[in-house]
């Protein structure tokens, strides 16, 4: 949750509330928080609907009800957004942190909405990190269900082949735990150090430092490339950028989309339209010419010779 987000008024919005939901599903959607830490404040007492604190996510909540949390309204919520954030080594991805490190939303601008992590980054890995102002699709996409691919660059003391990498597409079992396939690609060998790529589809803790140990290997530098779709490309180290609501769209599917209230933006279906063109209407034929243009046939004037007529007997 971004701290530096601006004031918000109690109701929820009429897009994700013209029906009744959870007051989990409410809190997540508002981006407050994620559905499992919405739970947690409402067993803490931190919620409170209507003037009366709760202690149970068993409750389904709509526009006309008054939300408080820790004492202040539940955000109103936005249109849904994404942002590309290349996050630096060293800093932290959560809110607050305990040891008073600095945190990622020590660095974004303050003119940013209030947001959360897709997911989250090592102290000391860099590269692509996705937030979200929705707690709904931040849980929907970093799901392992979901699929997406996540793919990082790999800096690790030690040598390995490409063979022992390809053992890894049938997954692995390091310490009772069970790691699915990964698709692991050597590019170079520098000195004491060895640089490939590791895609994989879970994201468990430490996961690449974890197998890359088991393989005699010590990573000492990390960055994420991409995330599904959504790629780190040239996005400048400590740089943020929205991603088009059109973009969303066409990643997340149609139907996932239409749940989450994400369209097209107006000058993509414009545009999309602009360029559309329609087949010209049939031309209408004689029966004449459509038996000429029956294939198999011709009905030239020069495929048939007239026969000389025969002089009559007299």
């Amino acid at each position: 949750m971004n701290e530096k987000s601006k004031p918000t008024t109690p109701n929820l919005s009429k897009e994700t509330s013209a029906a009744p939901m959870r007051i989990a599903k409410a809190m997540a959607r508002a981006g407050l928080c994620s559905r499992r830490e919405a739970e947690r404040f409402i067993a803490d007492g931190r919620v409170s609907v209507n003037g009366r604190k709760i202690d149970s996510p068993a409750l389904n909540i709509s526009q006309s009800d008054k939300i408080i949390v820790d004492g202040k309204p539940l955000p109103l919520a936005e249109p849904i957004k994404l942002w590309r954030f290349h996050k630096p080594k060293g800093l932290v991805t959560t809110a607050k942190d305990e040891r008073e490190r600095k945190t990622i939303f020590d660095v974004l601008p303050d003119d940013l909405p209030r947001t959360i992590t897709i997911g989250r980054l090592d102290i000391n890995t860099e590269g692509l990190l996705l937030l979200t102002n929705d707690g709904e699709l931040a849980r929907h996409i970093e799901l392992p269900s979901t699929g997406w691919l996540r793919r990082y660059k790999v800096r690790a003391k030690g040598s390995i082949t490409q063979d022992k990498f390809n053992a890894l597409k049938k997954g692995l079992t390091i310490d009772g735990v069970n790691y699915g396939p990964i698709d692991a690609q050597m590019i170079k060998e520098q000195g004491a150090n060895c640089w490939f790529t590791m895609g994989l589809r879970e994201g468990k803790n430490r996961e690449i430092k974890k197998i890359a140990e088991h393989l005699g290997l010590n990573v000492n530098r990390l960055i994420r490339l991409s995330f599904g779709p959504f790629m780190l490309g040239d996005l400048k180290e400590g740089e943020i950028e929205e991603v088009k609501s059109h973009i969303l769209a066409d990643q997340l599917g149609p139907k996932l989309a239409q749940q989450f209230n994400i369209k097209p933006s107006t000058g993509q279906a414009k545009a999309k339209a602009k360029h559309v063109r329609s087949l010209p209407p049939p031309k209408k034929t004689t029966k004449r010419q459509d038996q000429k243009n029956k294939p198999g046939k011709s009905h030239s004037s020069s495929s048939k010779k007239r026969q000389p007529r025969r002089p009559s007997k007299k």
